[in-house]
């Protein structure tokens, strides 16, 4: 295990976070103060392959803190998933002097950076995903704008729902893990709310929706989540057909929840993991990847992260339900 690093790669993979800018500067700027050269790598696990490195300094980060996106790039490489590109990217990485790497991504990403720790290369990863599914880590970069950027929306969705009294039925982001869905649903008030974790059939979500309608309600709310067990349109349509008050409208927010500058929270959070990544390297750190617990920033190896999926956290799906009676 190393003792000191002079040089180290930066990459962003996997799907773009708010936040992910914030992390980059604080890594090149808490690096730059103890001495260490920084190469951004282009593209992801793709730019390691190819080579796609470039040198960054405090005015490559400049004016960056407050900007979605990543200035580095994202990509999905499924060349890197063979053990011939793995060892081509080490390659490159030791013919540029770098003596370790940080991964800013998601769960996929960190698999990769274990996999280069797993050949003795210095790795460590930072989470960053709005979907908040990795395990080890209480929130990830961008979670927090995602979710402030599903509640501005679907408050203007309600005007519109409440003017044409109609059941709004919004699908947020989340394949594998409802988060998502379930905090939105209560920061935003929903009827109902639909995640991977939960099974849900029609008739449950219709009689919700009905019961709103009977109370006098002049609008609902459903939140689906992408990776529900019920399509949202397939939903839409059944709902429709059997006739509970309201007529339903389906909205898609899609890639909308990825973008924007991320708020005070993940920038701060941002900082954070970045200057930790930096500090765990000088520590002699490595195979680990920065996470938050509580309040506290800690180092959680590679091994117990990629042991568990994070869920949507159950009590909260609860008060979900609870508060929309």
């Amino acid at each position: 295990m190393q003792t000191k690093t002079h040089t180290i790669g930066l990459l962003t993979s996997g799907g773009d976070a708010p936040g992910m800018n914030a992390a980059i500067r604080a890594v090149v700027r808490t690096a730059m103060f103890n001495d260490i050269q920084v190469f951004g790598i282009k593209n992801g696990f793709e730019g390691l392959i190819n080579g796609e490195f470039l040198p960054l300094d405090a005015r490559s980060v400049g004016g960056i803190l407050q900007r979605g996106g990543t200035i580095l790039h994202t990509r999905r490489s499924e060349r890197f998933m063979e053990k011939t590109w793995q060892r081509e990217a080490i390659r490159n990485m030791n013919e540029a002097t770098m003596d370790g790497l940080i991964v800013i991504g998601g769960d996929g990403s960190m698999r990769g950076a274990h996999e280069l720790a797993l050949q003795k290369f210095n790795v460590i990863g930072i989470p960053a995903s709005i979907d908040n599914d990795i395990w080890g880590t209480n929130m990830a970069i961008g979670v927090d704008t995602a979710l402030n950027t599903i509640m501005e929306a679907v408050d203007k969705l309600r005007d519109t729902a409440s003017s044409h009294s109609r059941a709004f039925l919004i699908e947020t982001m989340g394949r594998g893990s409802g988060y998502l869905a379930v905090m939105a649903g209560i920061v935003c008030g929903a009827e109902v709310v639909l995640i991977p974790e939960v099974p849900t059939t029609v008739e449950d979500v219709a009689a919700s929706v009905e019961d709103a309608y009977r109370r006098g309600k002049t609008h609902a709310i459903v939140i689906v989540a992408e990776g529900a067990n019920i399509k949202i349109n397939d939903l839409s349509q059944a709902i429709d057909a059997l006739d509970v008050g309201f007529k339903t409208r389906v909205s898609i927010l899609g890639h909308i929840q990825r973008g924007g500058g991320p708020t005070a929270f993940d920038r701060l959070l941002a900082a954070r993991m970045g200057s930790a990544a930096i500090n765990g390297f000088l520590k002699g750190q490595s195979d680990v990847m920065v996470g938050l617990n509580g309040r506290a920033i800690e180092l959680i190896p590679f091994t117990q992260v990629l042991e568990h999926k994070r869920v949507a956290n159950m009590e909260y799906y609860t008060m979900a339900r609870e508060l929309a009676r």
